[in-house]
């Protein structure tokens, strides 16, 4: 069993090594696909240094973030794919090897896990913890959503059901999501341990003006599944992670 991942790059040229090594460090190769949006700042200077013979680059201009990981995906050869911020990195060489053995129950269409929020310039301090917890589809429905950077998907959903829609922002992962573990109930597995090391806080988070729009994104990423939510549901997504911030070290 195959895996490919996908990293949207675009001047990261701090971090991006590290994103490099903590994929070139892990016991189980895979197939490594980076999508530059043509950086300025020597983020493909970095690369060339980082990446392995086998890795895939494309620089070219693009429509944002899921634009690039759409790009990413139709080069995609792995049976499983997941997706690896060039902010963002894994902790420890095993994570891919866990998520493989997550999925050799071919029962399982997803995998997840949970996710640190850490200091930009201390990686070491905890600012976020996101415990994810067990799937349970309904759990959509009370604003839970797995975190995006250690969601785990087979390939052959996203050739079933479509790739990320352009049209919904920040919303684009939420959506997918919807889609793919409430509309067309995909069976999802929690690994329950943290997979990813995330820098930032993420597009939606950056502000208040952003958190709004974020929100009417995520009203509309219900609507286009033809799914109904309830009526405490898209308040209680953001609110669910206020507990986050009582959970780092």
């Amino acid at each position: 069993m195959s895996i490919t991942i996908i990293t949207p790059v675009w001047n990261n040229v701090a971090t991006v090594g590290h994103c490099l090594r903590s994929l070139a460090e892990q016991s189980v190769p895979c197939q490594h696909i980076l999508v530059d949006g043509v950086s300025t700042d020597g983020t493909l200077e970095v690369i060339r240094q980082h990446q392995a013979p086998e890795t895939v680059v494309i620089s070219e201009p693009d429509k944002g973030l899921y634009d690039a990981i759409n790009k990413g995906l139709k080069q995609a050869t792995g049976d499983i794919v997941g997706v690896l911020n060039a902010d963002d990195y894994y902790p420890t060489n095993d994570v891919l090897q866990c998520v493989k053995d997550a999925f050799d129950d071919p029962g399982i269409d997803v995998t997840y896990g949970d996710l640190l929020y850490v200091d930009r310039g201390d990686t070491d301090k905890v600012i976020r913890t996101w415990k994810s917890g067990a799937f349970q589809r309904d759990k959509f429905y009370a604003g839970w959503m797995p975190p995006h950077p250690t969601f785990f998907i087979r390939r052959e959903l996203y050739e079933q059901h479509g790739r990320y829609r352009l049209d919904l922002g920040s919303a684009a992962d939420y959506e997918l999501m919807l889609r793919m573990l409430l509309k067309h109930k995909a069976n999802a597995a929690y690994i329950p341990r943290v997979l990813v090391h995330m820098r930032n806080e993420g597009m939606s988070n950056a502000s208040l003006k952003n958190r709004i729009k974020a929100n009417r994104f995520d009203r509309q990423a219900w609507r286009v599944n033809e799914i109904k939510p309830r009526p405490w549901t898209l308040v209680a997504k953001p609110l669910g992670k206020l507990g986050q911030w009582f959970t780092g070290s």
